[in-house]
């Protein structure tokens, strides 16, 4: 992680050692680096400009990854769109200040609200996941404006990602998308119906791609459905390929983002259509930690564990999916530091609770502070409640400041959206 790093003997991010974070606004305590937000993003911003003019492709960022405004509001100032999937990722991306002929709105459970305020508000592109909601979408649309709203049928071509069971999504049998041998026959009907203007196709097969052949076929696939179906007489004007490039959890080489974009050139540009990309992981991961604090050291036969203050519920990758982050001391180690395994674990009440087995760290003192890995994505935006243990606070860091990006819940915050019926009182 290039923002974050050991100087004068502290783990920094960019110029801010993280220990001042937590000094001042306790733990745990999500932190971001504007610098490696800007950083990812400009990666796909040069690597898609090297091939093609900026008026040809729209970067929409996975607001799933991390939905906090400051974030969306800093990616929206760089260029950035917004991929949502939901009516709350669409308010907080307009809040934010992303326009709506810069966003795209996908999942497989669209609500009738949800599309009638993206029809409304006009936006880049609605994907569409099924034919029931294909003919919801087009029975909504045909009431609420005389202009047609703009739809991709998202498809699924049955291409294995090769990522987590849990992550991957398009392989036949997954929940998401329209089987790419009935897209043909549902683009006809599609041309027909009343409010819609069915103008692009869409494709996202999975998250955590370490390997660009996956991207590969599944781009050939769906520049073979494009000729089909401007054959069979369809105006296609868009593909939306998705997200999915991975990042370097454990050291790993992560794609190189100008093949990734070569792919795109070789395979999608003949095809003479405005591109459309979702990042979401490969923008916010490695821009985040999140800082926790040693409570407990426990000895327990051969088993040394940290119990810390943080838990499942601020960060529940390693819990989901199994996920590896690395833990960094935020005092940098001595060199030659003896190491010593550690089970680091949080106090939630569930054996799940737990982030690393084993992590082999140098002595570790009570009441040391830990930083936890490129937690930038999927960190925040999926923690919750449980235990009753309130949200986290974030923060972001720019060069030798930051600022408090949204305040830690409190307990009585929590409890005050519980009600007793009159009848139970």
């Amino acid at each position: 992680m290039t923002a974050t790093s050991y100087k004068n003997g502290l783990l920094q991010m960019e110029n801010v050692p993280l220990q001042r974070i937590a000094q001042k606004h306790g733990t745990p305590v999500y932190c971001y680096s504007t610098r490696q937000l800007a950083d990812n993003f400009h990666a796909y911003q040069t690597a898609l400009s090297d091939i093609m003019p900026e008026d040809k492709f729209t970067i929409c960022y996975a607001c799933k990854a991390n939905s906090n405004q400051a974030i969306l509001h800093l990616l929206g100032m760089l260029g950035a769109g917004a991929d949502v999937v939901s009516g709350g990722e669409m308010y907080r991306a307009f809040k934010a200040g992303v326009t709506h002929d810069k966003m795209v709105f996908s999942g497989v459970g669209k609500t009738a609200d949800e599309i009638v305020k993206a029809v409304r508000n006009d936006i880049l592109q609605i994907n569409v996941e099924s034919e029931p909601e294909l003919n919801l979408v087009s029975t909504l649309a045909a009431k609420e404006s005389s202009a047609k709203a703009h739809i991709a049928l998202r498809v699924n071509p049955d291409v294995d990602a090769n990522t987590h069971e849990k992550i991957t999504t398009g392989r036949s049998g997954n929940k998401f998308g329209i089987d790419i041998k009935a897209a043909p026959a549902l683009y006809r009907r599609a041309r027909d119906m009343a409010g819609l203007a069915p103008t692009g196709v869409a494709v996202h097969i999975g998250s955590q791609l370490m390997d660009l052949a996956p991207f590969a076929e599944a781009f050939k696939r769906v520049a073979e459905l494009v000729n089909e179906l401007r054959q069979q007489g369809n105006i296609i004007t868009t593909v939306d390929l998705g997200g999915g490039l991975g990042v370097p959890y454990r050291g790993e080489t992560p794609p190189d983002i100008k093949k990734y974009a070569g792919l795109i050139r070789d395979i999608i540009l003949p095809l003479n259509v405005h591109v459309i990309l979702e990042p979401g992981r490969s923008i916010a991961a490695d821009a985040g930690v999140l800082l926790t604090r040693v409570r407990y050291i426990k000895e327990s036969g051969d088993k040394r564990f940290l119990i810390v203050d943080a838990g499942m519920n601020d960060l529940a990758r390693p819990a989901l999916y199994d996920a590896y982050h690395a833990i960094m001391p935020c005092g940098e180690p001595a060199k030659g530091a003896v190491m010593t395994a550690y089970d680091v674990v949080g106090p939630v009440c569930e054996t799940s609770d737990t982030f690393r087995t084993g992590a082999e760290l140098p002595r570790i003192d009570p009441d040391a502070l830990l930083a936890i890995m490129t937690a930038g994505a999927y960190g925040a935006s999926m923690a919750s409640n449980y235990n009753t243990r309130p949200l986290p606070a974030e923060v972001l860091v720019s060069d030798e400041q930051f600022d408090l990006i949204r305040p830690a819940q409190k307990i009585e915050d929590i409890a005050a959206a519980d009600v007793i019926p009159d009848w139970l009182a």
